[in-house]
């Protein structure tokens, strides 16, 4: 199965993302993500391409009042036609929280929407559960596979 292209922007000014660092972890998360499909058809098996826009709170909100009538800030939608949006302001505040930084949190939201576009859901407490455990291998995965890149090239 061929590996759908990744295309990263960053939309919001407040915050420096590594764009080409972010989309190595994105590239190196995709087969894992691939492997956790919860079926055949979920759409990560379908798509050619897939577009992750980091964004701020404020165009989260926005997004996730008119699609999902929450208008407050969250830290990822997904939608299944290959659209994932990650908020940068989200982000900061969690990653203070769970004493990581932006970088890692960004990278763990951009699996996080993997998952969701490979069928995962977080609605429901056990489902939840194993999509957190899987996405964190996933992650713990392109972050290791990524430093040994860095090192064979040293």
């Amino acid at each position: 199965m061929p590996l759908p292209k990744l295309r990263i922007y960053n939309r919001q000014k407040a915050h420096a993302i590594p764009l080409p660092w972010l989309r190595r972890i994105g590239k190196a998360a995709l087969p894992g993500c691939l492997a956790a499909l919860k079926s055949p058809d979920a759409p990560l098996a379908m798509l050619p391409e897939i577009e992750i826009t980091i964004v701020d709170d404020a165009d989260i909100a926005r997004v996730h009042g008119d699609f999902l009538e929450d208008p407050t800030p969250t830290d990822v939608i997904t939608f299944h036609h290959g659209e994932i949006l990650i908020s940068a302001d989200t982000a900061l505040r969690q990653a203070g929280e769970h004493g990581q930084s932006l970088d890692h949190e960004v990278a763990l939201y951009l699996v996080h929407g993997l998952m969701h576009l490979a069928g995962w859901d977080d609605h429901e407490p056990e489902e939840a559960r194993e999509m957190a455990q899987r996405q964190e291998a996933i992650l713990k995965e392109a972050l290791a596979a990524k430093s040994h890149k860095k090192a064979q090239k040293n």
